[in-house]
């Protein structure tokens, strides 16, 4: 067996990395939404100034039969590293999972990173061999949230926001609500449920969010909607729907509503705003996914209202070295 870095730049290569990605999650998770060759092609390829990749392979026989993915932040988070292993099942219980994670830990501490995280799923009523291996190398679970699936097309439940209008866009946010919109994505950063993961939210930024923009743009389509309140155009919150290009899958990102806002059914208008969006334009879509810390009750009780159902559980696990090391 041969672990080595991937030459992001050799089109064989990466295909082999890409195929074994969705295999495996193909085979653990029938749900699994995965990220399309050309959005992991453009991640590699052309590297963001915020965040760098480090893909990994192992090779038996000729063959690529386990693949992983070191992710560093650029400019926060300096202590930790992002880390996904992926093993064909054919060739699990033959060290090539460990093999991978070792040299992932050694890139991850030579680049002066002393924390690892990754997501691992349980599906309900199977064996859930990531968070088994996980827990076996020192990953402890800090985080949950479940990964909810909405069938469509799906008619969202009727919602009434007297004294407010939404507002939505495509992809690139209108220069006139753009400061306003950053700082509501700096807040659902700062308020959204993390658990105990050792991790540090980030503030967006306009520059931030701009080449965000811009990169997404290359293999997602993004539907955006906003609540403003009418008396004084004081935005309440906002929605936010990827939907990846080539799949027939959509994405329900963030939904936000502003503490002095909520409990006016803000959060459910945006939903369905941006779902009318995806069911008018996007017609070949047929299904939706979000994901929702199970604590986090009100928003649970909106996905359930709309029709979500629960297919998996996602674990964040995370592991810090010894101050001794």
């Amino acid at each position: 067996m041969e672990i080595h870095r991937l030459d992001v730049h050799d089109d064989a290569a990466t295909r082999a990395f890409h195929d074994v990605e969705r295999a495996v999650a193909r085979h653990d998770r029938p749900h699994a939404i995965t990220r399309t060759y050309d959005a992991m092609l453009g991640s590699w390829r052309h590297p963001s100034p915020y965040r760098r990749y480090l893909p990994l392979v192992a090779v038996v026989g000729g063959r690529v039969v386990g693949v992983a993915e070191l992710g560093f932040s650029l400019q926060d988070n300096m202590h930790l590293a992002d880390l996904e292993i992926s093993v064909l099942p054919t060739h699990r219980r033959h060290g090539v999972g460990r093999a991978l994670h070792v040299e992932a830990t050694r890139l991850r501490r030579a680049e002066g990173r002393t924390s690892c995280c990754g997501e691992v799923y349980e599906v309900p009523g199977s064996a859930s061999p990531g968070v088994a291996f996980a827990t076996a190398l020192g990953y402890r679970s800090r985080h949950v949230e479940d990964h909810l699936l909405l069938p469509l097309p799906a008619v969202p439940p009727p919602v009434d926001v007297a004294g407010y209008e939404v507002l939505t866009w495509r992809d690139r946010c209108p220069d006139e609500y753009v400061d306003t919109y950053c700082e509501m994505r700096t807040r659902m950063n700062h308020d959204v449920p993390l658990g105990e993961l050792d991790y540090e939210p980030v503030d967006m930024t306009v520059e931030r969010l701009r080449v965000g923009e811009e990169r997404t743009g290359r293999s997602y389509t993004s539907v955006v909607a906003v609540a403003r309140r009418k008396a004084d155009g004081v935005f309440g919150g906002y929605s936010l729907t990827y939907l990846a290009h080539g799949t027939d899958q959509a994405l329900q990102d963030d939904t936000l509503v502003m503490p002095e806002h909520r409990g006016r059914h803000l959060g459910a208008a945006l939903k369905a705003a941006t779902l009318a969006i995806v069911l008018a334009e996007h017609p070949d879509r047929v299904a939706i996914h979000t994901w929702t810390d199970p604590d986090n009750a009100a928003m649970y009780r909106t996905n359930t209202a709309f029709g979500y159902r629960s297919v998996e559980r996602m674990h964040e696990m995370q592991t810090t070295d010894p101050t001794t090391l």
